[in-house]
């Protein structure tokens, strides 16, 4: 009878190995590779075709391959989750049978947010498990996220009446929970929590969370049950056991933000039933989490008139466009060392535009600390805000104020040059729905735009010398 076989596997990208190594082979990062050990099976070469024909059962229930041609292809239905932003990140709303996974540093708003949405669903059967509180504070999240009439609560137990909780970590007796009550919808808080009889390991190892999740993605998907997980991440930012539970679900949904600020944003990393460039943004209050139809009113202020070190550039994130106001503060290196400093942009990138600032545009900024900040908390990829931090760095450092009425969308070259974008009818179309009346952007991106169409001023630059030029003269 073989014997079980122990490898090893890095916890951060899922690579095997058979025996331990202090740094992984494939990521290149140190003491990720954690014991597991694989249960044995029956060799390949002891299966005949006798073996085969009598495994395959009656003809009917025998798998064949079927041409591409003849799959038919319809959309699948979705369960509408009453919570636009949430259904906009899942490709139209959750796909039944299907596993998600969302994951966030704690405190963020995870169980919030499932709590919040759940609550909403008052034609479906759910089903909360959770392994890490108690009914009674389950309870007492609830009563403070339900709708309450004014003349008692008899809304909030009408919007709790379909949502039962089980506190329970065991996988088996989960199973039990499930097949007595057939609910339409299942929680799990968290994943990490979970273990299971078959695998001889603590909760929260690589070998728990693969076994959990691999068996609950086939209990999905055989009873058509959606299951939706959430998930613990490392010190890195990372989710627990990200890539091996990863590559199991269906979606990854990213909930983020600063905890010092009101403003969450919820990301699709993967999604088989929809695209991940969508974006949620919600507002933490003290009654949970309020949808943000437009974050561009929300995340500028109206007190920037006459102020250095400011400029509003249009943003796109996912299919969403909105302004948002970059601050960068310019001084004298006081400690001989010049500091570069970021929050919510790419530290590197900043160095880089810094560069062709020094480079292309002959402003000496080596022996000066330079601090940039996206106001809001928010973290923005959009190479379209280049623009804007080379103008926000300009004006700290000459202590000259943009106009309040401008704002810009560009990115920025080695050569210094400035390179189209996309998406532009977009965003000009968001700058003129808040009142701006000047706009820089690529001179490349007004081929086929009339700018007799807009209420705005449209200023195309080729350079990042031209930028300087329209914005300080």
């Amino acid at each position: 009878m073989a014997k079980d076989k122990t490898v090893y596997v890095c916890d951060y990208c899922g690579q095997e190995s058979l025996r331990w190594v202090g740094k992984c082979p494939a990521c290149g990062r140190w003491n990720t590779m954690k014991e597991m050990t694989i249960r044995s099976e029956k060799p390949a070469s002891s299966i005949t075709r006798a073996a085969l024909r009598a495994a395959g059962a009656e003809e009917g229930r025998r798998v064949r391959p079927v041409p591409v041609g003849e799959i038919q292809a319809d959309a699948e239905p979705r369960m509408d989750m009453h919570d636009s932003e949430l259904n906009r990140v899942l490709g139209g709303g959750l796909v039944p049978g299907s596993l998600v996974l969302l994951g966030g540093e704690p405190g963020i708003g995870k169980s919030t947010l499932v709590l919040q949405t759940v609550l909403n669903l008052k034609d479906k059967k759910v089903l909360y498990v959770s392994g890490e509180e108690s009914a009674r504070q389950i309870k007492l999240r609830a009563d403070r996220l339900s709708p309450s009439g004014q003349d008692g609560s008899d809304i909030a137990e009408g919007a709790q009446a379909g949502v039962s909780v089980l506190c329970e970590t065991s996988l088996e007796q989960i199973y039990l929970q499930i097949e007595e009550m057939q609910p339409d919808l299942v929680v799990i808080d968290s994943i990490q929590t979970i273990q299971t009889e078959n695998v001889e390991s603590s909760p929260g190892s690589l070998s728990q969370i693969r076994e959990c999740a691999a068996s609950l993605l086939k209990y999905g998907k055989s009873g058509g049950v959606s299951i939706l997980l959430i998930g613990h991440i490392n010190k890195e930012g990372s989710l627990a056991g990200p890539k091996v539970l990863e590559h199991i679900v269906d979606t990854v949904l990213q909930f983020e933000g600063d905890q010092h600020y009101m403003y969450r944003i919820l990301r699709s990393i993967k999604n088989r039933f929809g695209s991940t460039s969508e974006l949620g943004i919600y507002e933490m209050r003290h009654d949970g989490l309020r949808q943000v139809s437009n974050p561009s009113e929300l995340l500028l202020t109206d007190n920037r008139e006459g102020l250095s070190g400011v400029a509003i550039a249009c943003a796109i994130e996912g299919v969403r466009p909105f302004l948002i106001e970059t601050q960068a503060l310019v001084s004298t290196a006081a400690y001989g060392t010049a500091q570069r400093s970021t929050t919510g942009f790419d530290s590197r990138r900043l160095n880089m535009l810094l560069a062709v600032l020094e480079k292309r545009v002959g402003f000496k900024l080596a022996q000066k600390d330079v601090f940039l900040n996206i106001a809001g908390g928010l973290r923005v990829t959009d190479p379209a805000i280049d623009l804007s931090v080379l103008a926000a760095v300009l004006s700290s450092n000459g202590d000259m104020p943009i106009e309040s009425q401008v704002c810009m969308a560009g990115e920025v070259g080695l050569s210094g040059e400035i390179r189209p974008v996309s998406r532009i009818e977009q965003r000009i179309a968001e700058a003129q729905k808040l009142g701006f009346r000047r706009m820089l952007l690529p001179a490349s991106n007004m081929k086929g735009l009339d700018p007799r169409q807009y209420d705005i001023q449209l200023v195309p630059v080729r350079r990042v010398v031209e930028a300087v030029r329209e914005l300080f003269g």
